[in-house]
């Protein structure tokens, strides 16, 4: 699975992190769908600190088409309102 960091880079993770990438996504979703603020940046910096843990690093002259972009680490808690919704941001 190839996942962007919007504003990054890109990253192959192996299909066996699938799983988890899920339930980090999920995670995120629950946060946002709460409407409540506390533990969203906590839930996002974790999904991204696990792609970037887990993920090999693609080089940037090597172009791929992602499987899921995620949002910069920056985003904020109202602008992830519009990104993660209903199933999330990672294909099942």
């Amino acid at each position: 699975m190839i996942v962007r960091i919007s504003g990054e880079d890109q990253y192959e993770l192996a299909d066996e992190d699938a799983a988890k990438l899920n339930e980090l996504d999920n995670a995120v979703v629950s946060i946002v769908d709460s409407g409540q603020e506390d533990g969203f940046a906590d839930a996002y910096s974790a999904l991204l600190e696990f792609v970037r843990a887990h993920g090999q690093r693609i080089a940037d002259d090597d172009l791929k088409g992602s499987d899921c972009i995620l949002p910069p680490a920056d985003i904020t808690f109202s602008e992830a309102g519009a990104e993660f919704t209903g199933e999330g941001l990672i294909p099942d």
